[in-house]
């Protein structure tokens, strides 16, 4: 942090007063923003999460039942979200490994934004990358598709979904979405927060003991980043790709 400010590769950025991460499975948004999360809380910033499925398909062990599995990890998504001053989540549970884009994701994405009104949304992308199979999930495709279709048009337009409207809940306009990116040119330094993401991500066990040297592959991640944002040497960084909206 820098005088109250994020700290970017463009230099400091004021922090959004709100924030709401759209993500497909638990542990999606401590793999991808994580350390910008620890960083806007510590900067005042109101963060909610919405998670599209509970992760009730993210174990091969088929003797664990599946409503038992979305138990677990929505209790683990859960830990890791307060150990990055998050404690306003939001469950679609849709199941896992089957998220479609479309008009019923779009609804009920954009009655998320409209409860939460935040400054920002934050998402994963809706395109494939061809250098990581895991990054182009289908569901955080699709994920990514809804959320960019219920900031704009869905939930700004009040003609978008009447059933929202009779529910007491009135368009917003979401200025800004941050967009998941190796390649974006929005640059965060997480340097700082780093331990706190790397806590968040072992709050998931029952995910990331089946990895091999956690640390080494998050702080390697965060190196590659930092230097596609050009900053200094031994920093860590999270990117984005920013959409302006309005």
């Amino acid at each position: 942090m820098a005088d109250g400010h994020l700290i970017t590769s463009d230099g400091p950025l004021e922090p959004p007063s709100r924030v709401l991460v759209v993500v497909a499975h638990p542990d999606d948004v401590d793999f991808g923003c994580a350390g910008t999360i620890a960083h806007l809380t510590d900067l005042g910033s109101h963060v909610a999460y919405c998670l599209v499925t509970s992760g009730d398909a993210g174990d091969d062990d088929m003797t664990v039942p599946q409503v038992e599995l979305a138990a677990l990890r929505e209790a683990e998504q859960t830990a890791a979200a307060s150990r990055v001053g998050v404690t306003e989540l939001h469950w679609l549970r849709r199941p896992d490994g089957m998220v479609e884009a479309g008009l019923e994701l779009r609804r009920d994405i954009s009655r998320v934004i409209r409860l939460v009104r935040p400054d920002v949304v934050i998402t994963q992308s809706p395109e494939r990358t061809w250098d990581s199979v895991y990054a182009s999930h289908p569901d955080h495709l699709a994920t990514g598709q809804s959320t960019l279709d219920a900031v704009y048009p869905d939930a700004r337009n009040p003609r978008a979904f009447p059933e929202l409207l009779a529910e007491g809940l009135s368009p917003h306009t979401v200025p800004d979405v941050w967009v998941f990116s190796r390649e974006g040119a929005l640059f965060v330094d997480i340097t700082d927060t780093f331990p706190r993401k790397l806590a968040a991500l072992k709050a998931h066990a029952s995910q990331i003991g089946k990895m091999d040297d956690l640390e080494t592959m998050i702080e390697d991640w965060g190196s590659r980043i930092a230097k596609a944002g050009s900053l200094p040497a031994g920093r860590l960084a999270e990117g984005f790709r920013q959409v302006r909206t309005v």
